[in-house]
């Protein structure tokens, strides 16, 4: 198109500076700021609102069911922000004082009951519009199931495996209805571009 260079700007230019920050509200789970911003040559300022909480992980477990298939595990649970249930990969909070890695791995063992060998494919920002924290998403491959579900006090999980070529097609409808759950399949249908075996 005519109307477009093909040369972007120095992603310096675009940089804003940071000024006060103020907390305006603080939950169980994320703090509500606000932040006074301006452009880098002081012709836009302004009170921004951003979310601050912890960063996420996403566990993407895979094996071969008995007949060969390539599978994942898979969850099914009640979201609050929904009010409905959906199915998705294991993952949550990384809590103080850990690393991503080591939250993917209490995370599948929490909600699954099981081990693995733990690859990081990717972290992503939620939204950068408005949150601060990023989420990382992990392969799970070598499953072992090591103890029952040790779960939070308000957390009711159903544990299940699917085909992954299931679970790619339907993706982005009905259960499958998680942005988290489209950004973890994108990364794993990259590792797949490299691994095919991962798909059959």
């Amino acid at each position: 198109m005519k109307d477009f260079s093909s040369r972007r700007k120095d992603v310096l230019d675009l940089m804003w500076n940071s000024g006060e920050r103020k907390e305006l509200l603080k939950t169980p789970i994320f703090s509500v700021c606000s932040v006074m911003r301006s452009s880098r040559d002081g012709s836009k300022k302004g009170s921004f609102v951003t979310i601050n909480t912890t960063d996420w992980v996403v566990v993407i477990p895979w094996f071969r069911d008995e007949s060969g298939r390539a599978c994942f595990l898979m969850e099914s649970q009640y979201r609050h922000g929904t009010d409905s249930v959906v199915t998705e990969f294991p993952g949550g909070l990384v809590d103080e004082g850990e690393d991503a890695e080591t939250a993917a791995r209490r995370e599948l063992l929490e909600e699954t009951g099981c081990t693995g060998r733990i690859t990081l494919l990717g972290s992503v920002s939620p939204n950068a519009a408005f949150m601060e924290n990023r989420q990382y998403f992990f392969l799970a491959e070598n499953l072992e199931k090591k103890s029952g579900q040790s779960l939070d006090e308000n957390e009711e999980i159903d544990v299940f495996s699917l085909p992954v070529e299931d679970v790619v097609s339907a993706m982005g409808s009905g259960e499958y209805d998680n942005g988290t759950m489209m950004m973890a399949l994108a990364y794993f249908l990259r590792e797949a571009e490299k691994r095919p075996d991962l798909r059959v």
